[in-house]
């Protein structure tokens, strides 16, 4: 496969990801948790790094969107860290806000302010894998992609 034909594969998947995000939220009633949303902006990212990289040859604008896959690829497993309880969330989705030396009033403010998506339990999961390890796997699998166009462009 040619340098393009990879960049093109590996943006269009991430492209794809995307839009089965987006559906899952808007057509699936699936509501994202931050960490949901922070494994979307790699994708758009490299979505934006593959428009570019076929206008700019070389393989320096294939790396970036290598770096950008497994941004949210790495974003996916720490995501599925937290879904299996194999290490703790961010305060703000997970459910372990401090909650200190709060008034009542402070900790009824805080409690109504509280996201109502949780970081730490699996919305959907198909083949026993929620879709922060699905984005995952498939994100590393772009990455290989991407690395592969820029071996492409150099030849190798």
């Amino acid at each position: 496969m040619t340098r393009n034909r990879l960049i093109l594969a590996a943006a269009g998947g991430s492209a794809l990801l995307l839009a089965l995000a987006f559906g899952f939220q808007h057509l699936g009633g699936l509501p994202p948790c931050a960490l949901c949303l922070w494994q979307r902006w790699p994708h758009a990212a490299a979505v934006a790094i593959g428009a570019l990289a076929l206008a700019v040859p070389g393989a320096l604008p294939a790396l970036f969107g290598a770096a950008a896959a497994a941004a949210t690829g790495g974003i996916g497993l720490y995501h599925a860290g937290v879904e299996r309880g194999l290490w703790a969330g961010p305060e703000s989705c997970s459910g372990g806000a401090p909650v200190g030396d709060l008034s009542v009033e402070e900790l009824t403010a805080q409690i109504m302010a509280a996201p109502v998506v949780r970081c730490d339990e699996v919305a959907w999961a198909f083949a026993g894998l929620s879709m922060a390890e699905w984005n995952a796997l498939l994100s590393f699998a772009l990455a290989g992609l991407w690395i592969a166009a820029a071996l492409r462009a150099w030849k190798v």
